[in-house]
């Protein structure tokens, strides 16, 4: 069974990267992200070219954490993961 550990973001830049790649060691990590303008998203983004078990949402704008975790499970069901990590 596929499991997919969800991250929420919005200005964690700094701390966005670190986190996901000790859980990579044994999930899928999503990150979703609120359009932060810390720039969370496009370093995310940079890190999915050498990383296949890094996945991004971007989200248009701040739009809070509870709706961030909606948008990762539903990210997760569409996608065939069998277990969710919230």
């Amino acid at each position: 069974m596929r499991t997919l550990a969800v991250r929420p973001t919005y200005n964690e830049a700094e701390n966005v990267l670190p986190l996901p790649r000790e859980i990579m060691a044994q999930k899928d990590v999503l990150v979703v992200d609120d359009a932060s303008p810390a720039g969370t998203g496009d370093l995310v983004a940079e890190a999915m070219a050498g990383e296949p078990r890094l996945q991004r949402v971007r989200r248009s704008a701040k739009l809070g954490l509870g709706g961030a975790y909606v948008a990762g499970s539903r990210y997760g069901l569409d996608h065939g993961y069998g277990s969710l990590l919230v």
